[in-house]
């Protein structure tokens, strides 16, 4: 007899869920979410069970890792690609437990990637890289609003920059004084650490012959190359570019029907950490490539800047498919020609 497991992970809880070939309840139980207490629960069926289905939550590194290293097939549940029957009048935590196991034993389960687990620290440490840059930018933004607001002139990114490594020009006992001198500090410390996370990744990061030929594609240097590596994974598992650069968020979210618009899908399905590196590799490919700014601004010119950076961005997207897929230098004239 074939059993099928779900997993309903909580913060500090977990429902187990154990059915069989026909939705009957084998075993269920609350549990606290302890590895051994969890696999102490499945491991007298582990000899029947077919798989083991996680949510894919905030916190599921620590079960998958586990119950994986006791021999049991893990399955990692795409949430976001799930929807529940909506024919139910009542759910709980148990239904939804019952709910992945019964897709996994229908074969309708929509799985997410299990990143490799000897990689996932250092991709966490780019994310955090991430999250400071754009603490960076919400300061620097703060200071040009506030330059222009009181002094009626505009203060541009570099300058700014200078004003970090000299000392602030207001003075400190005015309250324009103190609040730039705030975001100075905050940027002066966001600088060291950013530069400091720079070098543990550059340190760590594997460079594998696919970021070797992310480096030729424009607007990606070096932390934006392992980046993007780090967050496609395996690029294989991509059936091609149209998926990719819809997994980077590169890809219009609206539905149409007889040729109107009836809406928008999801636009938050995908990953958010590509998406804004390949916004930043546009926004250095325009500033740096005849032939990228020629496009942008043929974009630009037709609907605005907005669209026009998500065009270069899909651009790119698409090219570091091929150039990671088959390890080939990127081609401008293919891209952008």
């Amino acid at each position: 007899m074939k059993l099928y497991s779900g997993i309903d992970l909580h913060s500090n809880n977990s429902v187990v869920t154990i059915l069989d070939e026909e939705d009957r309840v084998v075993a269920e139980r609350r549990v606290a979410n302890e590895l051994e207490l969890i696999h102490g629960l499945l491991a007298p069926y582990s000899d029947a069970l077919v798989g083991v289905v996680v949510e894919s939550t905030y916190n599921w590194y620590w079960l998958v890792d586990g119950l994986m290293e006791h021999g049991l097939k893990v399955h990692l549940a795409n949430t976001a690609a799930i929807q529940q029957y909506s024919g139910f009048k009542h759910t709980d935590d148990r239904h939804d437990a019952r709910w992945l196991a019964h897709l996994l034993r229908l074969g309708l389960l929509k799985e997410g990637y299990i990143y490799p687990r000897q990689e996932r620290a250092i991709r966490d440490l780019a994310r955090k890289r991430i999250q400071l840059v754009q603490q960076r930018t919400t300061n620097i933004l703060s200071v040009q609003n506030l330059v222009a607001r009181e002094t009626g002139r505009s203060i541009s990114a570099n300058e700014l920059k200078k004003l970090v490594a000299a000392r602030n020009p207001w003075p400190e006992e005015s309250p324009l004084g103190l609040a730039i001198g705030s975001h100075l500090s905050v940027l002066r410390a966001l600088e060291a650490q950013i530069s400091r996370l720079e070098e543990a990744i550059l340190l760590r990061a594997n460079p594998r012959e696919e970021y070797r030929a992310l480096l030729s594609v424009s607007g990606v240097g070096k932390i934006l190359g392992f980046t993007i590596l780090l967050e496609t994974g395996d690029v294989r598992r991509f059936a091609g570019p149209g998926n990719f650069a819809s997994y980077s968020r590169c890809v219009n979210s609206r539905r149409l029907s007889n040729g109107k618009k009836k809406g928008r899908n999801n636009t938050k399905n995908g990953n958010r950490y590509l998406a804004w590196a390949f916004v930043e590799a546009a926004n250095f490919a325009i500033r740096h490539y005849p032939p990228v700014k020629r496009f942008y601004e043929r974009k630009k010119a037709k609907r605005n800047a907005v669209v026009a950076i998500k065009a270069v961005a899909h651009k790119l997207a698409r090219a570091s498919y091929y150039v990671m897929r088959d390890r080939v230098p990127f081609d401008m004239d293919k891209a952008f020609g």
